[in-house]
């Protein structure tokens, strides 16, 4: 007889199945080895059980470094991985507040480095008119409270991306008018 083979790529399924026979001190002894292997790790659980100053602190470190890169260091942009950053954080917390602060931030980051050193890549461009559009949609939801500065913010992102060209700046007036129903 032919010997059944066995799945290629485990699923959590399978994790879980093992975890059941863990007691507690296997399990924190697990989420140890997990929390000492990688940072992005380590901000997730500090993020999950709000611990630190500011857990939104490692994922704007992240958008900052892959929205407004070092040219002398032969950095480069990543639009996914800028966003991978926003989607841990949701992951680990999906705070209201703490993603449409993250979604502002980003676009302030994508316009100051265009501004800052000219850059000008339609993708880019399209990416920092989508997440704007995002912001909007999110922060819209928000408290009074929380939400005027955030507009503000996302305002001044907009006035700046007038100067890029590629309809940037129109792009973003529409989605303002859209999503606040009020004349700038």
């Amino acid at each position: 007889m032919m010997k059944r083979k066995a799945k290629s790529q485990p699923t959590w399924t399978d994790v879980k199945d093992k975890l059941v026979a863990f007691d507690r001190t296997a399990l924190v002894d697990l989420i140890h080895h997990l929390y000492a292997a990688d940072k992005s790790n380590q901000a997730f659980l500090h993020a999950r059980f709000g611990l630190g100053e500011d857990v939104l602190e490692p994922y704007k470190e992240t958008l900052a470094r892959w929205l407004w890169p070092d040219p002398f260091r032969n950095q480069d942009t990543s639009v996914s991985k800028a966003k991978q950053s926003i989607s841990h954080y949701k992951k680990a917390v999906g705070d209201p507040a703490g993603l449409a602060e993250l979604m502002v931030f980003y676009c302030e980051q994508a316009a100051g480095y265009c501004q800052d050193i000219g850059y000008q890549e339609e993708g880019f461009f399209d990416a920092l008119v989508r997440m704007f559009e995002q912001a909007l949609k999110s922060t819209k939801t928000l408290p009074t409270n929380g939400r005027d500065s955030l507009i503000a913010r996302l305002n001044r992102v907009r006035e700046i991306s007038h100067a890029f060209g590629y309809g940037v700046g129109d792009d973003m007036d529409y989605l303002l008018a859209k999503y606040l129903k009020h004349p700038r």
